[in-house]
Formats: structure tokens, sequence, C-alpha cells
């Protein structure tokens, strides 16, 4: 990482003299104050006499930051908390760093604990920390998918509704037991394991949503929205900020193979741009074992861009741009 223009200059101080007196006296270019005692009449004119600093006084005990300054979230990787973000990045453990006035400070403010991708895939715990306001639009860093609503497809009305683990757990366990899913996402088993690959989302920053994809009002497909800045992937490509990526899963059996999951992809991924007018891609990472799902993406508007290599699986990073989603 470059250093910061506070750093570029340094080593490049002037020489110092070595037969100069390092405590120049009274007289030398070092003094540049003048005590000078103001009149008690002038000060009252001013407003009564200044207050001490120190204890007591107006710059506090050592001359920290006064009230109106707060103290800004240090994660993992130092950084520190901009004005009205938590500064976290990976972590939230408050260590005293100042952060701009008005940061959020450590009451109030979840830890941050990764987006969940399929296992092997990317958004584990230890991903990139936020860089943003946790305050946004729906309770997440995507600008509310709660609040996207239903879109037109060629195949019917198609909405994205956030997971609730309590109602939609055995749903997504069955989905996750299928034999032709689990190859991938690895999640088969007892309700328990999908139980906690979703609520590290749930219980998280708002970084990653979980939603049901509902086709004319039924359930029969999984999805996961999420910051692909703000992930792991971000570390084996060039991100851009608010890079948007999608994880899918078509549940039925009966609505694989008919060219739904083109369809959805697509829909979806343009229904991410109109929502979100800040982010310029939508970016998926499918296992380029996984030849049925690469195909869909391509079908779906996206383009082959690499081949990443990701913790537990060599992927095909897929990219819809805004600028040529009415070309493909």
């Amino acid at each position: 990482m470059p250093p910061t223009d506070a750093s570029t200059d340094a080593g490049t101080a002037p020489e110092t003299d070595p037969g100069a007196d390092p405590c120049p006296g009274p007289g030398t270019d070092s003094e540049d104050t003048l005590e000078l005692r103001l009149p008690e009449e002038l000060m009252a004119l001013l407003g009564g006499a200044p207050e001490p600093a120190g204890p007591g006084g107006p710059d506090g005990p050592t001359g920290s930051a006064g009230p109106t300054e707060s103290t800004g979230l240090t994660g993992s990787s130092g950084s520190t908390g901009a004005a009205g973000s938590t500064g976290a990045a990976g972590g939230s453990a408050a260590t005293g760093s100042a952060g701009a006035t008005g940061a959020t400070g450590a009451t109030g403010v979840a830890a941050a604990v990764g987006s969940a991708g399929p296992v092997g895939s990317v958004g584990s715990a230890g991903s990139v920390g936020p860089v943003g306001p946790v305050g946004t639009a729906g309770g997440d860093l995507l600008d509310g998918v709660a609040e996207w609503g239903p879109t037109e497809t060629p195949v019917g009305a198609f909405q994205l509704v956030p997971v609730r683990v309590e109602r939609d757990l055995p749903l997504v366990t069955r989905w996750m037991n299928d034999p032709a899913v689990a190859a991938f996402w690895e999640l088969a088993g007892a309700e328990s394991v999908t139980e906690e690959h979703l609520r590290r989302q749930t219980d998280g920053d708002g970084r990653s949503v979980p939603c049901l994809g509902l086709l004319e009002g039924t359930p029969m497909s999984y999805w996961e929205i999420y910051r692909a800045d703000l992930d792991q992937l971000a570390r084996h490509y060039p991100a851009r900020p608010h890079d948007t990526g999608v994880h899918l899963l078509i549940g039925g059996v009966a609505h694989r193979g008919h060219g739904l999951g083109s369809a959805l992809l697509r829909a979806v991924a343009d229904l991410v741009l109109d929502r979100r007018p800040a982010c310029a891609r939508v970016v998926a990472e499918p296992d380029l074992r996984n030849i049925p799902s690469v195909s869909a993406f391509l079908s779906g508007g996206f383009r082959f861009s690499a081949e990443v290599e990701l913790p537990g699986k060599r992927a095909a990073l897929m990219v819809r741009d805004r600028a040529l989603r009415d070309l493909l």
C-alpha cells in the first residue's frame, strides 16, 4: 500500500549543522514567543480571566480531544473511524484511536462477522471490514434489499425476500441437503449447519443478505446478495467500491434445466443495478467445475472475466457491467 501524503516526504528534512548548539540561548531564531500580561481592564472586556489549561480546563487533562470528538473503532487492519462511520475492518474492538468529529463509538455498534458464502467460497469470518456507515437504508449495506420490491421477468414476477431464520430454516435446510446442491455448497446435514450459515449473515453488519427468491409468490430459490468489495473476494480481483456479489441455488428439481436460472440471474443483476446507483458491477464466482452454473451466468448477461484461486475452489469470475447491460 503506498505511503500516505504525510509520510511521502519522510527523511527529507534539512540536515542539521553538527556544530550547532542544540539548545540555543535567548536572542536566537528559536525564540518565537513573548510573554505579555494583559491589563485586568482589557481582560474584563474580553470576557474575564482565561480558564487554565490541563486538568479541569477546556483541553482536558492532557490536551486530548474534548467531548465533541468521540473515539473511533479500529479493527484488525488498524483503520481509523471516519466521520459518521464505524471504521471497523474485520473487527470492532475499540482501541482508543481518535476518529473524526462525530465518529461512531463502540456503543451500539455490532461486530463485523463477515458475509457468509458457500463453504469453500468467499465471505467467511475474517473478511475485509466495512468502510462505510452501518445505518444505511433497510438496515444493511446494500441499500435496503427488503425494500427492493418485485420485478417482472420473462418467467413471471420475481421478488427477493430476506430470510427469517425462524420461518425459513426448514426449507433452506432441505435445499442444502439436495445432493446436487450439497456438492458445491457443502452445507448438508442437520438444521444447525444451515442455521449457523444463515445467522452469520442475519446477525452480521449487513454486508451480506440471505434471501428467498419468490417466483409468482412461490419460494423456489435461495440467494445471497453481498458487498463483494467488503468481502474476501476483493483480495483476489481488482474490486471497485460497491461491487455487489450474488450467490444462487435453484431449490426445486422441477425448476432446474428450463432456463430459469439465466432469466433470474439477469433480472436480479439488473435489479441490483437499478436499486444501487453507486454499484457499477455485479460479480459472481461460481466453481469452475459447475458447468451449468457458469453457463447460466453467461446466458444471464454476465461476461467471463478471469479464473481466480479462492480458498477451497478455483472459480470463474463473472461480471455484469452497468455500462454493458444493454449489450449483453
